[in-house]
């Protein structure tokens, strides 16, 4: 098993910044890729950046030149960077790793940009 704790949200002005914190804890010897997923009200949940091992990270198109995902293994801890925040950014946020194939959650971190 691994758990998943989140931390970082809140509430930002378009065009500010916010910085995401997942911590894994538990199995994380077998944790491969992590990352961030979230879920707007009505709409289902999409990714958004996914870091593997060794670095490689893959990014939403919606995102990509204004997110940034990192990952410090010695922390068993990603980072999600989020810089120029959109409404449209607005969501819960939930951190995702997959250990032996099996996909664990956090649960969720709400994000609101709103002026």
């Amino acid at each position: 098993q691994v758990q998943l704790a989140e931390s970082g949200g809140g509430l930002v002005q378009p065009g500010g910044s916010l910085r995401l914190s997942c911590e894994a804890s538990g199995n994380i010897f077998r944790i491969d890729n992590m990352g961030w997923s979230r879920q707007a009200p009505g709409n289902q949940r999409r990714v958004v950046a996914v870091i593997a091992r060794d670095g490689r990270v893959v990014y939403d198109d919606s995102v990509k030149g204004r997110f940034t995902l990192s990952r410090d293994n010695a922390k068993n801890t990603v980072y999600l960077e989020m810089n120029d925040l959109e409404t449209e950014d607005t969501a819960v946020y939930y951190c995702n790793a997959i250990a032996a194939q099996t996909i664990f959650w956090g649960q969720g971190t709400q994000v609101t940009v709103s002026s």
